[in-house]
Order: C-alpha cells, then sequence, then structure tokens
C-alpha cells in the first residue's frame, strides 16, 4: 500500500508543478521558443539542452519539443543523438537520486512488505515499465524515481532506458528537422518501437546466459 501512496505522491507533485508553471513553461519552451532559446548558447546549444531535458525531472518541461529543436538546429542524427543522451541522463539522474537514499531508508519509506514487494516487481516487470513509459507525461521521472527506491538492478534499468530513450530521442528530432506537422506519427512511432527494441534485447539477453550455463 506504501508503495502506491509514494507513487501517487510523487505523480502528485510532478502534476502540482505543471499546474503552477506549465502554461509559462510551455508558452517559453514551444518549438519555435526553444530554438530561439537555445540559439542564444551558439556551439553550447547542446549542452544547454541536455540541461534542460534532464530538468525535466523537476520541471514540467515539454521535453519532447526540446528534441525536436534539438533536430532542426542539428539535424536528426546528431540531434536525435543529443535528444536520446538527455532522456537517459534524466532517467539515470532520478535513478540514481533515489537508489542513493539506501536500503535502510527505502524500507523505512515503503515498509519491509512493500519495499520486498516492489524489489521483487521491479526485476521481474519494471522493465517493461520503464520502456514504455518514456513517451508518456510525468510517467517517465516518477517510475525512474521508483525504480532507484526499489533498487532496480542498474544494468537491467539503464539497458530498458536505453530501450526507450533512443526511439523517443530520433523520432522527435526526425519531426523537427523535416517540419512534420503529424504529432501522431511521432506518437506512434516513439510508443510502439520502444517495445519491439526491448523484446529483442531480452531475447539477446536469454540466449547469452543460456550459452553461458
Amino acid at each position: 500500500m506504501r508503495l502506491l501512496i509514494i507513487f501517487l505522491v510523487l505523480a502528485a507533485i510532478v502534476l502540482a508543478i505543471f499546474f503552477v508553471w506549465g502554461d509559462s513553461l510551455m508558452t517559453t519552451f514551444s518549438q519555435e521558443g526553444t530554438i530561439g532559446w537555445l540559439g542564444q548558447y551558439g556551439d553550447w546549444a547542446w549542452i544547454a539542452a541536455i540541461v534542460l531535458l534532464m530538468a525535466d525531472l523537476l520541471l514540467p518541461l515539454p521535453a519532447t519539443l526540446v528534441m525536436s529543436a534539438l533536430g532542426y538546429i542539428y539535424g536528426p542524427v546528431i540531434g536525435g543523438l543529443i535528444s536520446a543522451a538527455g532522456s537517459l541522463m534524466a532517467g539515470s539522474l532520478g535513478y540514481w537520486l533515489c537508489r542513493s537514499l539506501g536500503e535502510k531508508a527505502a524500507i523505512r519509506l515503503l515498509g519491509a512488505k512493500d519495499y520486498s514487494h516492489g524489489k521483487n516487481l521491479s526485476n521481474d516487470i519494471g522493465g517493461w515499465v520503464v520502456v514504455l513509459s518514456r513517451w508518456l507525461p510525468v510517467f517517465p521521472e516518477v517510475i525512474s524515481c521508483m525504480a532507484g527506491l526499489t533498487r532496480m538492478r542498474a544494468r537491467y534499468f539503464h539497458v530498458a532506458l536505453l530501450c526507450g530513450s533512443l526511439p523517443l530521442g530520433f523520432t522527435y528530432a526526425f519531426v523537427g528537422s523535416t517540419g512534420i506537422s503529424h504529432p501522431a506519427v511521432a506518437i506512434g512511432l516513439s510508443a510502439g518501437l520502444p517495445p519491439l527494441i526491448w523484446i529483442m534485447v531480452r531475447w539477446y539477453f536469454r540466449i547469452k546466459l543460456k550459452n553461458q550455463e
């Protein structure tokens, strides 16, 4: 029960921040606004963009618009790499911040029963949750934090995070570089490709494990 309460509290905090500052941030960081904002940094625009994507952990920044702006500025390949790196670093930051609290603190916060249940759940289906959450608002940050709190295996988490971040970053960078005005295409690709990649990655690791036995 505590596990669910913590999840809901984290989601509520993110939503509250969105309701307070969401409109102003969405206005400032529209695609055109983001391109202009990043343009101020010249050759260092890519670093500013990564900082923005990492700040999405705490602030309701439109990460996909930042990625589209990166595609416009750097093209679909370089822009995609920067976007994926920013998404990966944002997820990793949330994971390690919460994991750094330590197991004892997590048990005190969640209770021994919920902590054990959450840890088992994280290492069982947590990869799927991480992969499927990257294209959604609010949930990526919350899920990364919960994965760290329940101490999901670091390698398992980061591989799943990579499977979700790469399609997301390259899809929206491509959209920004080509000026496609149909976000449904981007949403479909960023939502549909990660689970397919994750299936192949899981299959590869299972084959590798069998060969090592």
